[in-house]
């Protein structure tokens, strides 16, 4: 498939590596040193678009195509070296603001999106549990009926964004007998509703500005109207989640690979050992030219799988072979680029080793790299 970029496409990638390059990227080392998720730069992204990709612009987005999306994701990981605040980002869109523009119905979109468009608000999406993981059928969250609504006691963990969002999108089970399809269902809430609270602040290895925690439930009443798409309808909006998280935000990632290759050039053309700049060293060039042969790879298999989004049903494989590939083809190239690097990008001042701790995490959120693989292998009929 060609997915030369058209017109608009280049433009919009100039402009989001240019405000990247020149507003996101100042104090990166200091806000990872202190994990500070700057709020202020979030708002700068929402007047620009960013926050809102897909959002229709009758909601006020930007009403961009999926397969745009990605290419603008791709921009913007390439852009910025701020890799927590570009994974915040992503799953803001990706866990709430996509679900709202396929499954909410006319009075959730005009109450929602709006805000989660022009960066006004913050959506996260609470799905994983202690002790579930990936296993979404273990969830233990239940929403029993109450009069014209639901009473909801949960505790969910490893929450994105979620000591910054005034937006939530919840799964709880509502009929235990059916399981997590037909069983479960999505509820999307307004923060300040009575019985939620933010748990305990988890401090992480790496995307350590992207802020992190614990979300709990105690009693909470929902009122129906927050039920998002339909009683029990819970697993098609968490699929459908997935597989745009699992091809978007990856295409963040080819950007951020592109990137560290390109560090890496520029490093191995000047640096100099045993009388000779190291890119003459075939142990190095070759290291950079897997980086090459990694980086086309993972951008082809993004794109496709982003050209599908919203057409297929046969996406969910896609986006897994390219959630599974690129997170792989990023921590190795981040890698590459740290051994290149030496002792030098040990060290924090170059902002290497930071990139491979913050790319590790990429084989295990939005559904580890095992899962993908069990995905694959079902689609195959395995």
């Amino acid at each position: 498939m060609d997915f030369t970029y058209t017109q608009d496409q280049q433009e919009l990638r100039k402009q989001i590596v240019a405000f990247a390059r020149a507003r996101l990227n100042a104090g990166v080392i200091e806000r990872d040193r202190e994990q500070v998720f700057p709020r202020e730069l979030w708002k700068e992204c929402g007047a620009l678009g960013l926050t809102g990709l897909p959002v229709p612009e009758e909601y006020g987005g930007p009403g961009l195509d999926p397969l745009s999306t990605a290419m603008a994701l791709d921009a913007l990981g390439y852009g910025c070296t701020d890799s927590g605040f570009v994974f915040s980002l992503c799953a803001h869109i990706m866990a709430s603001v996509v679900s709202i523009c396929r499954y909410g119905n006319e009075q959730q979109k005009r109450r929602w999106l709006p805000g989660l468009a022009d960066g006004t608000l913050v959506g996260i999406n609470a799905m994983t549990e202690p002790g579930t993981g990936s296993d979404p059928f273990a969830m233990r969250a239940r929403a029993v009926k109450d009069g014209a609504g639901w009473r909801v006691n949960a505790a969910k963990t490893f929450i994105s964004n979620a000591p910054e969002a005034q937006v939530i999108i919840l799964f709880a089970v509502t009929d235990a007998a059916k399981g997590f399809h037909g069983g479960v269902t999505a509820f999307l809430l307004d923060r300040a509703t009575p019985g939620i609270s933010v748990g305990r602040k988890i401090e992480k290895m790496g995307l350590r500005t992207s802020p992190f925690s614990e979300l709990v439930f105690e009693d909470a009443w929902l009122p129906d109207d927050t039920v998002l798409g339909g009683v029990g309808g819970g697993a098609g909006v968490f699929t459908h989640s997935m597989d745009w998280e699992r091809t978007c935000l990856f295409a963040a990632h080819v950007g951020q690979m592109e990137r560290l290759m390109e560090k890496a050039i520029q490093y191995a053309r000047t640096r100099e050992a045993g009388g000779k700049r190291i890119a003459k060293y075939q142990a190095v060039s070759h290291k950079i030219a897997d980086m090459k042969v990694r980086l086309e790879a993972a951008r082809l298999l993004t794109y496709q799988a982003a050209s599908r989004l919203e057409k297929v049903r046969s996406v969910t494989m896609d986006s897994a072979i390219a959630k599974v590939y690129v997170s792989e083809a990023l921590v190795a190239t981040a890698a590459d680029v740290l051994q290149i690097f030496g002792g030098y990008g040990y060290t924090v001042e170059y902002e290497v080793e930071r990139a491979l701790r913050d790319a590790y995490g990429a084989k295990i959120y939005s559904g580890t790299s095992e899962v993908q693989r069990n995905i694959i292998a079902a689609w195959l009929g395995l």
